[in-house]
């Protein structure tokens, strides 16, 4: 395994994202940081070993050919529950409806939220569920020319280097595409928001993630930032009603073993939206 896993996202090495005015070509270019007078570059440093060695051949094997997830071929009705933003107050009753239903998740962290919380994100890693980099402040990299990744604050709380990133909003262009080949790391977009963040209603959020569901799936939800008291509510019903469908639940790794993303897909667009620009986040 190539030593640079750990770097891209490192909080004390900023990663460097050019601006590329929404582009999704895939064409490698140098990151410049204009608006960052003193940049610190890339280091290559050995991570120090990660556990599920057969979740990192999985990832390598589909880097090898695509830089992204945000489905499954479709061949077994595998289907991944995802949850971002953590960890934070309700990620114990998320653990909690997980275990009662033996349901595996990956989870997508922010740095500064596993900083205040490191017991919660050693506890999702010691039941196995894969942890992903979601950044260190939940930037929003079409807009800004660098940002720093959690790596550092995981490696703290004694979790393995990710090798998983989920950009948040959705928002990339091809300087990200290019620093997380660089460094191995693959792009976990979804299929199914189930735009819980916005907190439609319990119902609201069991009811898109029913139908939104297809093998292969990757379900968006969310169990840090504000109150998530609907989607905890939400959970036992959707895995409930998805298991009666016959969908079995598995982690990103493993849905990348069993049910890759297809060869051949086409290059991934930001699920942001052209001109999107969030609001103050109340996460």
């Amino acid at each position: 395994m190539a030593a640079a896993a750990i770097v891209a996202v490192a909080a004390a090495v900023v990663l460097v994202w050019t601006q590329a005015g929404g582009s999704t070509h895939m064409r490698s270019r140098r990151p410049v940081a204009r608006r960052n007078p003193n940049p610190v570059r890339l280091r290559r440093r050995a991570p120090r070993p990660a556990r599920g060695g057969s979740g990192n051949r999985s990832i390598d094997r589909v880097l090898a050919y695509t830089s992204y997830l945000s489905v499954g071929a479709g061949r077994h009705r595998d289907i991944a529950l995802t949850f971002d933003d953590g960890p934070g107050p309700y990620t114990p009753q998320v653990l909690a409806v997980l275990a009662r239903y033996h349901v595996p998740a990956t989870f997508f962290a922010v740095g500064s939220a596993v900083q205040k919380s490191p017991r919660l994100v050693r506890e999702e890693s010691s039941r196995g569920y894969p942890i992903g980099d979601h950044t260190e402040h939940y930037a929003y990299l079409g807009h800004l020319a660098a940002a720093a990744g959690a790596g550092t604050a995981l490696e703290h709380a004694d979790v393995p280097a990710p090798r998983l990133f989920r950009p948040p909003y959705g928002s990339f262009n091809a300087s990200t595409l290019s620093i997380l080949r660089a460094n191995r790391m693959l792009m976990v977009l979804w299929t199914v928001d189930t735009k819980d963040f916005s907190r439609p209603g319990t119902q609201r959020i069991i009811y898109t993630a029913l139908s939104g569901a297809r093998p292969g799936a990757v379900i968006l939800m969310h169990d840090g930032g504000v109150a998530r008291a609907q989607t905890v509510a939400a959970l036992p019903r959707i895995i409930q009603m998805l298991r009666r469908r016959g969908y079995r639940f598995v982690t990103v790794p493993r849905l990348l073993r069993d049910d890759p993303p297809p060869r051949g897909q086409p290059p991934p667009h930001p699920l942001a939206g052209a001109g999107f620009l969030p609001s103050p986040p109340r996460r």
